[in-house]
């Protein structure tokens, strides 16, 4: 027996999906110009760009993980291939042992600050 939407649930389902296709379409269009213009990845310059930003130098890997929605694998992984790049440098927290930051390089700051403007117009052009 099939289950039957009610009306809420329908709207409810709908508004889902609508968002989910959204976001789809704006993320692909993203990596598609990040990666054809910049040689980026999306999730590439979601970290730069919380690395470029102006409150702090470094930044712990755990709180930029969480802050980009990347399991802290997932993240090595990135800070690795933006470190063989020679945009992204990590280092030893001196306080905490434990702790790993990263961090932008002269380059990588170069790179991301290129890539602005080019990623800004793409979700003005998706999104306005």
């Amino acid at each position: 027996m099939a289950h039957v939407m009610s009306a809420s649930e329908q709207a409810l389902v709908e508004s889902w999906r609508a968002l989910a296709d959204r976001h789809a379409r704006v993320t692909c269009a993203l990596e598609r110009v990040l990666q054809d213009e910049h040689g980026l990845g999306v999730s590439e310059f979601e970290v730069m760009e919380r690395l470029a930003a102006p409150d702090k130098d470094q930044h712990r890997m755990q709180e930029l993980a969480e802050s980009v929605y990347l399991s802290q694998s997932a993240l090595s992984r990135l800070i690795g291939r933006l470190e063989s790049e020679g945009l992204v440098t990590r280092a030893i927290c001196s306080e905490d042992r434990r702790g790993i930051f990263a961090c932008l390089t002269e380059q990588g700051r170069a790179r991301y600050e290129a890539a602005k403007p080019t990623q800004r117009r793409v979700l003005a052009d998706s999104l306005g």
